[in-house]
């Protein structure tokens, strides 16, 4: 199987392709997820991240078989620019769950290379600690070409750990930008990771991620770096000001933390239990994880189109000829949009 068509490394490439000889019944996937498996839980996670469509068919199945035992986690998205210290952070904070007796999930997405379409997948090297910790899950995934950084296939993954007992799923993106809404539509609450700066550190973060998160932690406060974490810490309090209240009634904080000396990381996990007790209480918590299933739902269908679509050899045939016409400047994209459009409905219409 090439990456091609993986959409993965080659590493796991060719853990897929000997997985492939060795496929189970759903039952056996379903039954080893429910019981807490993990080797079975990574088989899984696999077939779901497969592009071969008797793996695809056979992970639909087992997402469907897991679903009754899903749902029963607080899902929390952590977003913020490379280099704000997000592995840090999640070791730190995922640690401390475990002490205090939770069994964390974490799925981190890797930068996926455009030119090879292979990714680092080194998170489990980062989280030294944690990855060693039989409480803990992690699940590196490569991002590939998708909206917001977000593994296509993130979704089912987080329904899968869900059965399998991990009862805090953490979802890593892979930094700041407008399409980071994916993974703010997928988790119940959103936290946004900040620099410690000198003061125009606003400028640099856009409107829309602030507009989002439900928390703001300046990282790296501790050492010479704390005062100015602080500085940096009401500033971004008083810009919260200028932002319309959020409809789950909510009221944004910031905060502060290192995730080397783990200083206000049990104040985090506070806010996250105030923020899930009170949207639970007014029925937002609810709400909006059916929003989000309704919108897995109408994203399921437009990929399948797009898939079906591109997957026709005559909608391939003649988008190559197309695209050449385009490229000399003899057509223009939207003609050539609505002549592929019209040749895919009239052949199924016919």
């Amino acid at each position: 199987m090439s990456r091609k068509n993986t959409g993965i490394n080659p590493q796991a490439a060719r853990l897929i392709s000997s997985h492939s000889r060795k496929l189970k019944t759903v039952d056996y996937y379903v039954d080893g997820i429910v019981k807490g498996d993990r080797v079975v839980l990574s088989q899984a996670i696999t077939l779901i991240e497969s592009e071969t469509s008797a793996h695809r068919e056979l992970a639909h199945q087992i997402v469907a078989g897991c679903l009754p035992f899903s749902g029963n986690s607080i899902r929390i998205g952590i977003t913020g620019a490379p280099g704000v210290g997000k592995s840090t952070f999640i070791e730190s904070f995922g640690l401390f769950l475990i002490e205090s007796g939770f069994h964390p999930g974490i799925l981190a997405i890797d930068p996926s290379s455009q030119v090879s379409k292979g990714s680092i997948l080194g998170d489990k090297t980062r989280m030294q600690y944690l990855s060693t910790n039989a409480a803990a899950f992690i699940r590196p995934s490569a991002a590939g070409s998708s909206l917001g950084g977000v593994a296509r296939k993130t979704r089912e993954t987080v329904l899968l750990c869900e059965a399998a007992g991990f009862d805090i799923i953490l979802i890593e993106t892979v930094g700041v930008g407008q399409s980071e809404t994916t993974v703010h539509d997928m988790t119940d609450f959103f936290l946004l990771l900040l620099q410690p700066g000198g003061g125009d550190e606003l400028q640099g973060i856009k409107r829309g991620i602030v507009e989002m998160a439900d928390l703001l932690a300046v990282t790296k406060a501790e050492g010479e770096q704390e005062t100015l974490a602080e500085k940096s810490k009401q500033a971004y309090q008083n810009a919260l000001h200028l932002f319309p209240p959020k409809q789950n009634g909510w009221t944004p904080q910031v905060v502060t933390c290192s995730g080397i000396t783990g200083k206000g990381v049990s104040v985090i996990w506070e806010m996250v239990e105030t923020f899930v007790k009170q949207t639970k209480e007014n029925g937002f918590f609810e709400e909006n994880r059916l929003k989000q299933r309704l919108l897995w739902f109408q994203e399921s269908i437009n990929t399948g189109l797009k898939e079906r679509f591109f997957n026709q050899p005559l909608i391939r045939e003649q988008q190559q000829l197309l695209e050449s016409q385009i490229s000399s400047g003899n057509l223009s994209p939207f003609t050539a949009a609505e002549i592929l459009l019209k040749l895919f409905f009239n052949h199924h219409d016919s």
